[in-house]
């Protein structure tokens, strides 16, 4: 929604000055990521082009803590709140293009659970508003489950040996042959 609201009817009557307000709505991005234990993971979440991010938060939504899961902001990562979890673990793809994707290391089956972007922007007078108490721009639910084995140290429990037949031909008195099959 974009329009021209006056600042106070008084203002309009002293001075011709106009405030313009820029609101920016977007989809929220919900996608499901399946990893298996070990895997580094990327959650995507993407900022608008052509606008300064000013700060992005990654919350696990399914824990209630008041840790987050990253903070950046002025330029960097604020470790102060972050879930000890967390620690040395995540990182931002490309901020400075918009790329505010988590990339999350050596996942845990306690890493599943559903993790929230929200991003605070800057630029033409414009804000792209969605942390703290805003809508999320991007939601991820993470599954981190432990795949199926098929190497291991135990024996399997059946096997199977393919025998082929030999085939022999041996020749009779009468001068025909004969054809025998036997299986080892």
């Amino acid at each position: 929604v974009v329009g021209s609201i006056p600042a106070s009817p008084l203002n309009l009557q002293s001075s011709s000055l106009t405030s313009l307000l820029c609101v920016v709505f977007s989809p929220v991005d919900q996608r499901i990521i399946t990893a298996e234990p070990g895997d580094n993971v990327i959650l995507t979440c993407r900022a608008s082009e052509n606008k300064d991010v000013i700060a992005v938060e990654w919350r696990r939504t399914d824990l209630e803590s008041d840790h987050y899961v990253l903070l950046y902001r002025d330029s960097q990562s604020d470790p102060e709140g972050q879930s000890p979890s967390f620690r040395n673990r995540v990182d931002l793809l490309d901020v400075e293009n918009g790329d505010v994707s988590l990339v999350l290391k050596n996942v845990t089956t306690d890493d599943t659970g559903t993790y929230e972007c929200r991003v605070v922007q800057g630029g033409n007078n414009c804000w792209k508003r969605s942390l703290l108490n805003t809508e999320p721009i991007s939601i991820i639910n993470l599954r981190v489950e432990a795949g199926e084995s098929v190497c291991g140290s135990e024996a399997p429990a059946a096997s199977c040996l393919l025998v082929e037949p030999v085939y022999s031909f041996v020749p009779e008195s009468d001068g025909r042959f004969c054809l025998y099959t036997t299986s080892l």
